[in-house]
């Protein structure tokens, strides 16, 4: 809400006129009209008086207070991912900037759009500029010392990534060691809790979720585990981790396209061309099938929605990453790869 907003909507509640607003201000029933249009503000030295006049504190009249709602965020990263979809990235970009300029102590909506546009320079394969991840980072350590758990560790754990992949490994442990031990489980007694007071429907989402986080931190694990041991050419580790990892995904009823993860880095590893081309062949054809996590009883309360829209933006991706970036250029020049380039643009 700003300035103007929150000296009409108070000067209402305690039922005064502008005209009396005026007179005790020692202005003209005019200015104040104005400053509730938002054509003009008080002047400084006023407003103390008119805080107090409004039985209000100088930050809500300054518009300081958070006053974003949850739909109000959530309606908004809609907006700059239509933005992204109907215009380009950077001017999605610099519509979130403006947002966050005009809010920029509402750390919820801070945190939602900087994970999102995160997201969505790989979801939509945008050109990428330096000012992206400076800004990106500089709101991460503004978060890191939020008062919300969730938001702080998010942003702690994302600077943590930005020191390592900067190569700035003394920063990265710094931020590690500095994490807060616990050694309760706040969510397992939750659920806990929620199972003895026969609260059947919460206690199992939370189930439920940790069983998806559970499976999606496996996956992460066997996957350096798997780059580990190519590193130290232990191939047939290499090879015992791309199958737990296929076979996770199948006993866990994730999309069938994450189960060529492991064997595609394996096979690109190894410059493979026809395993390669074989495993995205399956990957790619996977990901034009819907996924919808409901349909497995292990995420039956999940409150996510079908993959299609993001499965369609990931295969595109990867259709372009084909086509231009050096990690592929071994497997251009043949009939095969043609073939699965016209495949996918069909």
């Amino acid at each position: 809400m700003k300035i103007n907003q929150v000296i009409r909507e108070k000067r209402k509640e305690l039922s005064l006129t502008q005209e009396q607003i005026a007179d005790y201000l020692g202005v003209s029933t005019p200015a104040v009209s104005k400053w509730e249009k938002g054509s003009t503000y008080p002047d400084i030295t006023l407003l103390p008086a008119l805080a107090r006049l409004l039985k209000t504190d100088l930050n809500t009249l300054l518009s300081f207070h958070d006053d974003l709602t949850d739909i109000e965020i959530e309606d908004f990263v809609d907006e700059v991912d239509q933005t992204v979809r109907e215009q380009d990235y950077d001017a999605a970009f610099q519509k979130a900037i403006r947002k966050i300029q005009e809010y920029p102590t509402c750390e919820k909506l801070i945190y939602s759009v900087t994970l999102y546009l995160e997201g969505a320079l790989v979801l939509y394969n945008a050109p990428e500029a330096p000012q992206y991840r400076e800004t990106f980072e500089a709101f991460y350590r503004r978060l890191s010392a939020s008062e919300n758990p969730e938001i702080k560790d998010t942003a702690t754990s994302m600077l943590i990534s930005y020191a390592r992949n900067r190569g700035d490994f003394a920063e990265a442990e710094a931020l590690i060691n500095a994490l807060p031990f616990s050694s309760i489980d706040r969510e397992e007694q939750s659920a806990i809790l929620c199972q003895q007071q026969k609260r059947y429907q919460e206690a199992e989402k939370i189930w439920e979720r940790r069983v998806l986080n559970g499976v999606t931190g496996i996956q992460t694990a066997l996957l350096n585990m798997l780059e580990i041991a190519l590193l130290e050419n232990q191939e047939k580790d290499a090879d015992f981790f791309a199958d737990r990892y296929e076979s996770l995904t199948r006993w866990f009823c994730l999309p069938e396209w994450m189960r060529y993860n492991a064997h595609l880095q394996l096979a690109l590893a190894r410059k493979d061309k026809d395993r390669s081309l074989s495993v995205l062949q399956k990957m790619l054809s996977a990901m034009k099938q819907e996924w919808a996590p409901q349909d497995c009883p292990l995420y039956r309360h999940t409150d996510a929605g079908s993959s299609t829209f993001f499965s369609g933006k990931l295969t595109q991706a990867i259709t372009d990453e084909l086509a231009n970036d050096e990690e592929y250029a071994f497997l251009r020049g043949g009939p095969e790869f043609e073939e699965l380039l016209a495949q996918r643009k069909a």
